[in-house]
Parts: structure tokens; C-alpha cells; sequence
């Protein structure tokens, strides 16, 4: 059927989704009585202070620092409800101390370890640069698909997995204008080109081009050293560094790629990613799809409340969490 791309995204849970639009967010969540908990709140986005955030490349860095934060509010959320004892659930301090934790397991598998082992097998940065960053790239996707191939072993990252396929498939049948009930929906496949999974990979893909023109020795010459341990933290210190111009620059092509995904230049940049997607989605049940239903409709509901606002056929009614 006729696409019509959609700016509703979303992401997996707890034991449920959430979807992000224009104007508002929603979580579901299923909870152990096998019941529905649903909250909708106000998205407010630095874009709608400060229009020139909005630019190419820096609205990818805002953004992507918005998601993080929506994702940890969802999470939080989540872990609220989902959990069946009191013991289960996480605290405040329990859900920050992870993130935190997963914040610096991330630059230390993805960042720090790579850079240390192409040293070992490479030499110092500053000998050959093209392959040590090529080398480099390399290792942190693998330490990626390692990482990714590892987690999806866990039973609960599983389920997390199967809300991650349920969030697509759910897009999928809005996008074509079809009813969102579970029958419809499972006919879609989990995967999206619009994935946060496949941006993840395009940042590494991305950072393979941009830390090869890094001038470290340049920086080493400054320093007036070369030692090996100070020019191993120079590139370390780079590649953290420059994290929000990659990103930036990811989004902008997942943005291109989403607008136009029949491409086939698109296909093509696309392709590695919606191939990660089969690790990071599984077929979800019914009740599962049914979660992700609750929260998109929250989300398409106010759209459309929005529309009929701007055609002043309505009036304005604020989001009330619930």
C-alpha cells in the first residue's frame, strides 16, 4: 500500500513503548496484573525556543540529546510499573546509577578498548593514521554486533526486543493508513528504517570518515611528544570529543534515508542497518502489538487534535498524564 512516512517514532521499554510526536509522548506499559498503564505528557523541545537549533547537523545533536533524555524518563516509567514486587521496581537513584554505568560501559567497549587494541596491533596513531583508524572503526563495530549478539542472549532483553518489533510494526501499518489492530499489524515486518539501532551503526560507520582526518600528530607535535600512552589519549580524547558532530551528521542521513527509503542509493546505506534490526527485533505477541497500539494512539489523538485546532475546529486541551 501507499506510504506515507510518519515523524512518530518510538522506542522499547519495560515490558512496554513508548511514542514521541509533535506535540506529546506516551508510555505503555503492561503491567503484572496483565492490566495497561498509560501516561501521556508535553514534549517540549529546545527547537521550539531556539529556532536556529534546528539547523542541519546541530539538530541531530540536540536531538539525539533529547531522545537520551526522553528515553530515561520512559525508563524510569517503566520500571515503575512493570516490576511485580517491590524489590523488582527501581528507585530514582537505581535508574540514574544505570544509566550512568551504561553511559561509561559504552565509552569504554566502544571508545577506549578499540583504540587500545588497534594500538597493540597497529602502532601508535601518528605512524599510519588511515589504517589505524580504519582498523580502529572496525573493532568497535565488532565490539558492537559482540555486544548486541551478547545482550539479546538475556531473557528479559528478549522481551525488550519483541516490544522493540511491536514499536515497528505498529509505525509500519500507521504509515499506511490501516487499522491499528493487532491482525493488521503482525502482517509487518519488525524492521524500520528510521531505527535507532540503524543510527547507532551509521555514527560508527560515520566515525571511521571523520576520525581518518583527524590530525593527532599535529596535536603531538603541539604537545612535544610523542609518546605512546599521550598519543593513544589524544585519539581517545577525539573520538569522544567529536561523538556530537558524528551524530549530528548520522542523523542527517537517516533523515535523508527516511524520506526517501526506496532509493536505491538508500538501500544500499541502509542495508547493514536493517540487518542489525534482526538481532535488535523479534515477532512480538498480540498483547505486546496491543501495548504499542495504546501509546501511539495517545500520540495520534493529539495530532490530530492539533490539526483540527490549527483549522480552528477545536480548542486547545492540554495533555494530562494518567
Amino acid at each position: 500500500m501507499p506510504v506515507e512516512h510518519t515523524h512518530i517514532g518510538g522506542q522499547a521499554v519495560l515490558e512496554g513503548v513508548m511514542m514521541r510526536g509533535k506535540h506529546n509522548w506516551a508510555v505503555a506499559i503492561r503491567t503484572p496484573d496483565g492490566s495497561i498503564h498509560v501516561e501521556e505528557h508535553e514534549l517540549k523541545t529546545a527547537v521550539s525556543k531556539r529556532p536556529w537549533l534546528g539547523k542541519p547537523i546541530v539538530r541531530g545533536v540536540v536531538g539525539l540529546w533529547e531522545s537520551l533524555a526522553l528515553a530515561m524518563k520512559a525508563f524510569a516509567i517503566s520500571a515503575e510499573w512493570a516490576g511485580e514486587t517491590e524489590e523488582e521496581k527501581l528507585s530514582s537513584k537505581e535508574i540514574a546509577l544505570s544509566m550512568a554505568l551504561g553511559v561509561a560501559l559504552a565509552v569504554g567497549l566502544f571508545i577506549i578498548l578499540p583504540a587500545v587494541l588497534t594500538n597493540l596491533m597497529v602502532g601508535q596513531a601518528t605512524e599510519r593514521p588511515f589504517t589505524w583508524n580504519v582498523v580502529d572503526g572496525l573493532l568497535r563495530v565488532v565490539a558492537f554486533f559482540l555486544y548486541i549478539w551478547a545482550i539479546s542472549r538475556m531473557r528479559d532483553i528478549q522481551r525488550v526486543f519483541a516490544y522493540h518489533g511491536a514499536e515497528h510494526k505498529t509505525i509500519h501499518a500507521y504509515e499506511r493508513g490501516l487499522p491499528l489492530d493487532a491482525e493488521v499489524i503482525q502482517r509487518h515486518q519488525t524492521m524500520h528504517v528510521r531505527c535507532g539501532t540503524s543510527f547507532l551503526l551509521m555514527v560508527m560507520v560515520i566515525a571511521i570518515l571523520v576520525f581518518s582526518v583527524i590530525p593527532v600528530r599535529t596535536v603531538t607535535d603541539l604537545l612535544g611528544t610523542d609518546h605512546r600512552l599521550v598519543t593513544l589519549l589524544v585519539a581517545i580524547s577525539f573520538r569522544i570529543l567529536l561523538l556530537p558532530l558524528i551524530a549530528g551528521l548520522a542523523y542527517e542521513v537517516i533523515k535523508w534515508a527516511g524520506k526517501a527509503p526506496d532509493n536505491p542509493v538508500v538501500r544500499v546505506v541502509l542495508w547493514p542497518g536493517l540487518q542489525l534490526q534482526r538481532m535488535t527485533t523479534r515477532e512480538p505477541e498480540d498483547s505486546m502489538v496491543e501495548v504499542a497500539v495504546t501509546a501511539m494512539q495517545r500520540v495520534v489523538d493529539r495530532e490530530r487534535l492539533e490539526d483540527a485546532v490549527a483549522r480552528g475546529e477545536a480548542s486547545p486541551v492540554p495533555a494530562t498524564a494518567s
